[in-house]
């Protein structure tokens, strides 16, 4: 059923029955996340930079709360596909086929930049930040004593905004496909996008210039890169627009033909 044919309540019972999908499938995630939590946590705690410290639990509950905010973030990042598969399926009625299907793809896509916005994060950002906190606290004969639950939360801090941050391909093609705004508005506000990135990057590194350039220069390459993606999408949707109006126009044509060769027929037929 077209979404336009749709009552209110229709709508609001499609909604719940998308809503009630995504959370059996996040309590299901959860009970994974049980077995999967402690090797996470483990594997975390045995980066070189962790394996440098002493994580010490300043109250009983920390690693309770630490083992728990693990299986949450877990069972997001596996429903994840999900939630996007529901939110897709709830409009792609009111979609093309063709936008159908390129919409789809959009899914698969989205989860790798997040994977990658987390891999960047772990692998690359937080190792040069922990360094540069520990050489400070040395260099000013600050002997660290850090909790789990803050080693954590900073970790947390650190990585995950930028599994979203990775996201700015898929929502530049997104909002240029939908005709939100377009690659030439963006090109154009191009020096106030790299002063946001700047801002962003002031935000979550240390102060210091190399780390800054660390997470500056990957954020300005997403954004090219996103643009000259936007960009690609932009001409196809362009060329889609074109080639459905002209599809259209033949089948009004057609239309008109028949509709002409009826009435002469009748014509014809009432002469005799």
């Amino acid at each position: 059923m077209n979404q336009q044919d749709m009552t209110v309540h229709e709508h609001i019972g499609e909604i719940r029955k998308r809503l009630i999908i995504v959370v059996v499938f996040f309590v299901i995630s959860m009970v994974g996340g049980f077995f999967l939590a402690e090797p996470l946590m483990k594997f975390l705690q045995s980066s070189d930079e962790a394996a440098q410290m002493t994580l010490n639990a300043f109250r009983v509950t920390d690693p309770v709360k630490i083992y728990f905010q693990i299986i949450m973030f877990t069972a997001l990042i596996m429903t994840a596909p999900v939630i996007l598969y529901q939110l897709w399926a709830f409009i792609s009625p009111g979609l093309h086929d063709r936008e159908r299907k390129v919409t789809l793809s959009y899914i698969p896509a989205s989860v790798i930049l997040f994977l990658a916005g987390l891999a960047f994060a772990y692998f690359i950002l937080f190792p040069f930040v922990v360094r540069f906190m520990m050489n400070l606290s040395n260099n000013l004969e600050i002997e660290q004593v850090i909790g789990i639950n803050e080693f954590f939360q900073f970790l947390f801090q650190m990585t995950i905004p930028f599994g979203f941050l990775f996201q700015l391909p898929v929502i530049m093609l997104f909002i240029t496909r939908l005709g939100i705004v377009t690659p030439m508005f963006l090109a154009s506000i191009r020096k106030y996008a790299y002063f946001g990135l700047l801002v962003v990057a002031a935000f979550v590194t240390p102060p210091d210039i190399f780390s800054h350039m660390i997470v500056t220069v990957p954020l300005i390459l997403l954004y090219e890169i996103s643009l000259w993606i936007a960009k690609i999408g932009y001409k196809k949707a362009q060329k889609a627009e074109a080639e459905q109006r002209e599809l259209e126009e033949q089948e009004r044509r057609e239309r008109i033909d028949r509709e002409l060769a009826k009435k002469a027929a009748m014509k014809e037929n009432s002469g005799e």
